[in-house]
Order: structure tokens, then C-alpha cells, then sequence
């Protein structure tokens, strides 16, 4: 009987994973070059009924895509801004070419993105690894970025100066060997408590699985896993000049590279509440957000809560009312 249990188990869950994810508005493409090889870069651009001139540029995570900003859209829309909505090259429906990759080339194809769409300035909002990616395009357009916001950015610390290093053979096999229940295992971590809402997210990421090209998407995984170390950005926040909002769930603990620590590092690295505080202090001007008992994705965890303040930040008025009301 266990095991007739067993094969059903295993039956439903091929079934609900075979469901393919659909993202909430209709994808485009804009075609680039890169390194000589030509590469199409997926992204939603959806726009207000009425609109109050400004754009929101949501940059999304490593494990992640433009799928999973699916309920922040909305209220970003129904506030009067335009959303541009990107598939990085080499996650979700972009192309996955085996290239140099780097935040440098990133940040320079969601600047060649939003001159074809001939936007000049965006508020550019970033989750996790779209925190590092917007922190390098912060500094590389500063003509272009009216805000910023990092909900919970990694590159916070030096992954490199603690995390031992992995060749990339070793991150390909690694990544080659992944399933739908160790993709699962991992987004657990995000939050405190898991809730099966949750598990439409691990769906899209684990869609690259069923890719007939997976091994190549494989390897991509295991290069950008590799940018992340390789490439810190917690160095450059004194630098930034944008007005700046860090909203810092709590309970996370992510560490990149955190399987590879000892038991006492896990218990330093990774430390949220004081790496916020810290980066808080680096970035001139910048405001904080501390939300207790949230995980690595207040956006998905608690989403009234993250509406409330992201959209106070971005409206002007009240920034300037409470400018006034200290003056």
C-alpha cells in the first residue's frame, strides 16, 4: 500500500510540474548582440491605464525569472507607472549563450533595452541577485536612475573572502544534477514557513529542467554562480548617489555558496539584520526597512506589507511632505 502511495505521489507531482508557467502579461523580445552572438532578451512592458510619466525597472534574482514579480505588477501599474519587466540573458525565456558573463554586460543590456524603448529615466527595483546587478547598473547609468530599491540584495558581504571556491566543472556537475525536489528543497529556505502558495515559483524555476538544451543551461547556471563570487559589489556602495531604499526581511539567511560553509560559519555569514544595518550606513542617504519574521522574498512572504512601502518610497509627494515635516 506504502508503495502504491509512493507511485501516486510521484505520478501527481510529474503531472503539476508538467504544467507550464505562464507569465501574467505577453512577453516581448529584443534582439543584441553580445560577444558575436546574437541573443534575445525576454521581458514584459506593461503600461498603465493612466499613466504618471515614470517607469519600474524589476530586476529578478538568480533563482528566478519575470514570472515571480507577477503580483507586484499590478499595484505598480494601477499606482500610474509603466513596468519593464526583463528576463536577464541567461534565465527564463532570454537565451542562455555561453558568454563572459559579467553585471558589467548585464547592466549594459537593460541600458541597450530601455533606449530601444526610449526611456530615459527608471526607478530601478531589484530583488537578491538583481540587487548586485543593480547596484553595478546604478553606477554605470546614473543618468538613468531616479530611485533605487534592494529588497533583500545578496552581495551585502564577500562571498569569496569566506566561501571556499568551486571550479566550474564542479559547479556544472553540480548544477547538471539538480530535480524538481532539490529546486523545491532549496526555495524552502526562503521562507520561515513554507506554504504550498508558494509552489507555483519553484515551478518556473524548474522549468530550465525540461529545456532539451538543458546541459548548456546547466553550465550558464554554474558561470553565474561563479560571476557572483567572483564579482562582489558590497565594496561599491559608498559610491552610489540615488536616493535608496533597503527593505530587509529578518529571518533570511542567505548565504551563496552556504552548503559549503562550516556549522559555526553558518551562524556568522548571512546575517541579514546586520548586514542591512551595515549597507544602510555604506549608502548615503538611504532609507531602511526592517521587516521581522520575513524571509529572503517579502515581496511573495508578505505582499500588503511590501506594496505599503514600497509605494511610499516612490511617491514623491509624501517624500517631499515628510521632508517638510522635519523642516
Amino acid at each position: 500500500m506504502k508503495k502504491i502511495i509512493f507511485v501516486v505521489f510521484l505520478f501527481v507531482s510529474f503531472i503539476s510540474f508538467s504544467q507550464d508557467i505562464v507569465y501574467p502579461y505577453p512577453v516581448n523580445y529584443f534582439n543584441i548582440n553580445i560577444e558575436g552572438q546574437n541573443a534575445k532578451m525576454a521581458f514584459m512592458d506593461v503600461k498603465p491605464s493612466t499613466a504618471n510619466g515614470k517607469t519600474v525597472l524589476l530586476f529578478h534574482g538568480k533563482n528566478f525569472n519575470g514570472y515571480y514579480w507577477k503580483d507586484v505588477i499590478p499595484f505598480l501599474t494601477k499606482a500610474g507607472y509603466r513596468v519593464i519587466v526583463p528576463d536577464q540573458i541567461g534565465w527564463g525565456k532570454s537565451s542562455k549563450p555561453i558568454l563572459h558573463y559579467n553585471f558589467f554586460m548585464l547592466a549594459n543590456n537593460n541600458a541597450k533595452l530601455l533606449d530601444s524603448l526610449r526611456i530615459k529615466k527608471v526607478i530601478v527595483v531589484a530583488h537578491s541577485m538583481g540587487g548586485m546587478l543593480a547596484t553595478r547598473f546604478s553606477l554605470m547609468f546614473k543618468e538613468k536612475v531616479q530611485k533605487l530599491v534592494l529588497e533583500n540584495p545578496i552581495g551585502l558581504e564577500d562571498y569569496s573572502a569566506f566561501v571556499p571556491y568551486k571550479p566550474l566543472d564542479e559547479l556544472y556537475k553540480n548544477e547538471l544534477n539538480q530535480t524538481y525536489e532539490s529546486t523545491k528543497k532549496y526555495q524552502q529556505s526562503y521562507y520561515p514557513a513554507w506554504k504550498e502558495e508558494y509552489e507555483p515559483y519553484v515551478k518556473a524555476q524548474a522549468e530550465q529542467l525540461k529545456d532539451t538544451n538543458f546541459a548548456q543551461t546547466a553550465m550558464v547556471n554554474a558561470i553565474t554562480y561563479q560571476m557572483i563570487y567572483e564579482q562582489p559589489v558590497v565594496y561599491s556602495f559608498d559610491s552610489l548617489r540615488v536616493p535608496t531604499l533597503l527593505i530587509i526581511g529578518q529571518a533570511d539567511r542567505t548565504v551563496v555558496g552556504k552548503n559549503n560553509l562550516s556549522d559555526e560559519q553558518k551562524k556568522i555569514y548571512g546575517n541579514y539584520p546586520l548586514l542591512g544595518r551595515k549597507t544602510n550606513a555604506h549608502i548615503k542617504g538611504s532609507k531602511l526597512v526592517e521587516i521581522p519574521g520575513v524571509g529572503h522574498i517579502p515581496h511573495i512572504q508578505v505582499p500588503a506589507i511590501y506594496r505599503q512601502k514600497l509605494l511610499s518610497f516612490l511617491d514623491d509627494n509624501k517624500d517631499k511632505s515628510n521632508a517638510a515635516n522635519k523642516n
